[in-house]
């Protein structure tokens, strides 16, 4: 029986994160999907979370930009309820050497990145404090463990956000509010649409395959479950064994 509750997802127009709002809308009653310019793409993420049974609402946001998280809170706690789940998927790259990125390349992505999943964890933080429960979980990267030749933005925003999910799960934890990472390797999806087929990249990865959307969002649709109340402050690397 679904849960009558909100789960909150940016990034959620499309790839892992669509995959996420389906998913979720299996055990919440309410999504609310975040996404940053591409309506028709969110719009689809709708149809298909309301296919599935769960009722949903679009909100077009900048992730990096404090104020206009604390009113998408505000906005979606008024039309949907208080977040009970907040998933920080939104994420860019802007992939180039580091001798050779420019300073408004490694900002912009520490701030979508980053920044972002701060934004919002600090807006619904005090909501699900009240309620004594909550589940948020943060879509970081191997390359954030591991890093990533190309990715010094992208390597340092996604280990940033381990730190991150670390300290709020310590700070959380007495009052019933779990957080967690979850570290994606190479997932077919438009980020990574050149490499899915790179037979270099392939045979770094022990099951010679990049992975599926649906088995990230499954992960974290049980890192949201009551199933996993015991399990806060911790990184799962979903990878295929690429970082073993």
């Amino acid at each position: 029986m679904k849960k009558d509750m909100v789960a909150l997802v940016t990034g959620g127009s499309r790839g892992i994160g669509r995959a996420v709002c389906v998913e979720l809308s299996k055990q919440v009653t309410k999504i609310a999907v975040v996404y940053s310019g591409n309506q028709d793409a969110a719009e689809e993420t709708k149809k298909l979370v309301e296919e599935a049974g769960a009722e949903c609402r679009i909100y077009q946001c900048n992730v990096a930009d404090f104020t206009q998280t604390a009113e998408l809170v505000k906005k979606v706690s008024e039309e949907l309820g208080t977040v009970d789940i907040l998933v920080n998927n939104a994420g860019i790259t802007k992939d180039k050497l580091m001798l050779s990125m420019k300073e408004d390349e490694f900002d912009s992505v520490i701030d979508v990145n980053l920044k972002g999943a701060f934004n919002l964890i600090r807006h619904t933080a005090s909501g699900m404090i009240k309620k004594r429960y909550g589940k948020i979980i943060n879509i970081t990267s191997i390359a954030g463990l591991i890093g990533n030749p190309g990715q010094a933005n992208y390597a340092a925003s996604k280990a940033g956000l381990i730190g991150l999910t670390k300290t709020v799960a310590k700070e959380l934890a007495s009052r019933n509010v779990c957080c967690n990472a979850v570290a994606p390797g190479f997932v077919d999806t438009d980020m990574t649409e050149k490499f899915k087929t790179d037979e270099k990249i392939l045979a770094t990865i022990p099951q010679k395959r990049v992975g599926k959307p649906e088995e990230v969002a499954k992960l974290v649709a049980f890192l949201a479950s009551d199933a996993a109340d015991y399990i806060t402050g911790e990184t799962i690397r979903i990878d295929g064994g690429l970082a073993i």
